[in-house]
This record gives C-alpha cells, structure tokens and sequence, in this order.
C-alpha cells in the first residue's frame, strides 16, 4: 500500500507539471520522467527498473493530458487531419517498436540517452533561428518516416513528441498554431502505443500486491493523471499572458535542471 506521503508527493507533481505543460504546450513527460525517478528511488524501487517504470509510469500518464489537449486542438480547427493521420501510422509503429529496444536496455544508458535529449531541446529552445520556406515539403512517404522516427525517440524518452514533431511541422510549412494543433492529436496515440509497449514489455516485472503492471506503478499515474488535468487548463490561461519568447526560456532552462537531476539521481 502506498504511504500518504507519497500520494501527496504524486499529486503535487500532477498539479506543477500539469501547469507547466498548458503553459508551454508539451506533454509533460520531459518533467514526470526524472522526478518520478526519484519518488521510485525514495520508495525503495528495485534500481534496475527505477528508470523503465519511470518511462512507462510516465508514458500512461500522458495518455490522459494528450487526450484532452488533442480534442480541444480538434474542437477549434487547429489540426491538419490528412497530415495527422499520415504520421500516426509511422508514429503507433516507431513508439511500440521502440519499447521493445528500451526494454532490455540498462536503465543508466536510458538515463544518458532522456539527459542528452533534454539538453538538445533546452538548446533549440534558446535558438533563435528564423524560419525560411521549404519547397520540397514531404509527400505521404516522408510523413511516415518522420512519424516512426519521433515515435521512436518519443517512446525511449517518454515525451509526447511535440517537441520534435511542431518544429518539424512548421519546417513542411504548416502556421505555428496549426502546427501545435496537429502535434497534439499525434501526441495521443504516441502516448496509448507507448503505454502498450511498456506494459506488454515489462509484464514480468508486475506486482499486483505494489500495484505495478509491466513498468507501470498504477497509483502514479492515477494521482499524477487526476491533478494534472485539474491544472493544465490554468497554465493554458497564464500562457496567453505571457509573451512567446519568455516561455520558451523557462521551458529550456527546466529542462536543464531535470536532465542534471535525472543524471546524477541515477548515477
């Protein structure tokens, strides 16, 4: 059974990262996946799996938050259905495959692996580089490829991929905020495929006694899921207040800070 304190400790999670993600427009699986990692680790988490849980826990998380951010982009006409669907066929394909690779893999080279990662993003976040006219953008079989490609990372970094696939959008052309809309209706199925894949890949690892389902700690992601979606829709409302250009430097330098600490907490 769960002690209180760490339910607290779930539910405080859910309420920043879900704040932090309506504001800057992300899944949140870039900050649920270190601070996970330590929760596991103050719980007494066997340290081979600490990191794998993290990923699944966090990864089924995510299926509810995308959810709601992918009907509400739908809702409003910011998604581009022919090029969505396109990429979610390479994207259900690139995630679950890679579950299997993050399977076996050590959870320190995961750990290495989600660091690295993080600091590219903080850097792109920073970057300022203009954006110029692609006049070759891609036909369906590029659309496929990308979208295995981002699933891929997607799922060894348990994001939701908006970080790879809204750049990626707005290089083939599409307005920003179409872009955003049509990243977040990938984001769900990257989250449902990802989440299968954990949980079919580490079905040895369940405890029904602890809760755990394959690399799924299920009062986590509950908590985490319940309070997050209490306050994304805050972090939405703060976000039209402040300007573009600030929110994309408190996104870097976050994911800064978590790339350390989920360096260090493993190591």
């Amino acid at each position: 059974m769960i002690e209180p304190v760490f339910m607290l400790y779930y539910i405080i999670t859910g309420m920043g990262v879900g704040f932090l993600a309506g504001l800057a427009g992300v899944g949140g699986g870039g900050m649920t996946v270190p601070i996970f990692t330590m929760l596991f680790a103050m719980q007494g988490v066997d340290s081979d799996q600490i990191v794998h849980l993290a990923l699944g826990s966090s990864m089924a998380g995510m299926v509810f938050t995308t959810f709601g951010s992918m009907k509400a982009h739908y809702q409003n006409q910011n998604v581009d259905t022919v090029i969505a669907v396109r990429m979610i066929t390479g994207v259900l394909a690139g995630t679950f495959l890679a579950t299997f690779i993050a399977s076996w893999v050590q959870g320190v080279y995961l750990a290495l692996f989600f660091s690295i990662f993080m600091m590219y993003v903080a850097w792109k976040m920073f970057s300022k580089r203009g954006q110029s006219h692609n006049v070759s953008p891609h036909g369906t079989k590029g659309n496929l490829l990308a979208g295995s490609a981002i699933g891929s990372v997607s799922a060894l970094v348990s994001i939701s991929g908006a970080g790879l696939s809204v750049p990626y959008l707005i290089q083939q052309n599409m307005e920003a905020k179409r872009a955003i809309g049509t990243s977040a209706a990938i984001g769900f199925p990257i989250a449902l495929s990802g989440t299968l894949g954990y949980l079919i890949n580490g079905w040895d690892n369940t405890s029904q006694e602890q809760l755990i389902f394959g690399y799924i700690y299920l009062p986590a992601v509950v908590l985490f899921a319940a309070s997050s979606y209490i306050t994304t829709s805050w972090g939405v409302k703060y976000a039209t207040q402040m300007p573009a250009e600030r929110l994309k430097k408190i996104v870097g330098i976050l994911c800064v800070i978590l790339s350390v600490k989920m360096l260090i907490g493993v190591l």
